[in-house]
């Protein structure tokens, strides 16, 4: 793997195989010795221009965890703030010779054009560029849907016919755009759910269907129901009259968790709005995998690393 920019041109087989190894790796975890020497004199660097300390700390883990040397480059406080443009950053990196750069950014194609622009020889994943994709969050999601399904019995199985229902700030989400692409591709059925306001424009080529009444999406008993945060930093509009409204009208209150199955997983990438988009009893409920999330993000970034930076990598 070159670099992980997206999911929409992500192959069924390369999506399993990462899932895989990112099995192998979560098996890791559960040793004494939580680390692996596989890329030791390796170098990471964080490159966030964002606020995220969840997804930044989940990246860090998984370098170091891999024996890789990590380096924490804030845009805040640093010659960023200062008028430095990307490409004078990612040279300056070049020459501390970076082998991976994760980058985070507000501009949607910031993690292409660094990748593909010569730049940096570096290997470059997206962990989340404007409103258009988060790749990493996607997978983790998958292989948490997947390791719920099948536990032990995971490896080489895809999310054939799994129902996945997406509710909320549709418009602004890069975790709903990855996941349509990402659960298609593995055979899952994509449902998304949203005030109009909230939805894409043009949403005519991806492999979901668009819906409106939360009460009608749920009442088809989905096998997950993902919540999206109400991204706050990003409403230059009124897209809803207010937050009471949400909450009645599109929020996973008791009252609809109480009418789902059993057996239906409740997701939330976080960080959540307990009482808007979803209750607090249904955050904590056993059926909830939002702390499963986070400890598989850790397995399925140590994944995405290996493959880009390991010695595999340009033997394949």
């Amino acid at each position: 793997m070159m670099h992980l920019l997206g999911t929409r041109d992500l192959a069924r087989d390369e999506a399993i195989n990462l899932l895989d190894i990112a099995e192998d790796m979560a098996a890791v975890q559960e040793r004494e010795v939580k680390k692996l020497p596989t890329l030791r004199g390796k170098t990471v660097v964080n490159l966030f221009f964002e606020d995220s300390t969840r997804t930044r700390i989940s990246f860090e883990a998984a370098a170091k965890r891999l024996s890789a040397d990590v380096i924490n480059f804030s845009a805040k406080g640093s010659s960023v703030s200062k008028g430095e443009s990307l490409k004078d950053t990612a040279q300056t990196l070049q020459a501390m010779g970076a082998d991976g750069v994760v980058i985070r950014h507000h501009a949607s194609g910031a993690p292409h054009t660094l990748a593909t622009s010569g730049w940096i020889d570096a290997g470059v994943i997206n962990a989340g560029d404007g409103t258009h994709e988060h790749p990493t969050q996607a997978l983790l999601d998958a292989f948490t849907i997947r390791r719920r399904l099948h536990g032990a019995a995971s490896r080489g199985r895809g999310l054939d016919d799994v129902r996945v229902v997406i509710v909320g700030d549709i418009l602004h989400s890069r975790v709903a755009r990855s996941n349509v692409w990402l659960l298609t591709t593995l055979g899952a059925e994509v449902e998304l759910v949203a005030p109009p306001t909230l939805v894409p424009v043009d949403t005519a080529a991806w492999p979901a269907t668009i819906g409106y009444d939360l009460d009608a999406a749920l009442a088809a008993a989905p096998d997950v129901v993902m919540m999206l945060r109400i991204q706050a930093e990003r409403m230059h509009a009124a897209f809803f009259p207010n937050s009471r409204e949400y909450a009645r009208t599109w929020g996973l209150d008791d009252a609809r968790f109480d009418r789902l199955p059993g057996t239906t997983m409740v997701m939330h990438p976080g960080p959540m709005n307990r009482g808007l988009e979803i209750s607090a009893r249904a955050a904590d409920s056993p059926r909830s995998t939002v702390r499963e999330q986070v400890a598989n993000g850790v397995s399925v970034r140590m994944a995405a690393l290996y493959l880009l930076l390991s010695s595999e990598r340009g033997e394949a």
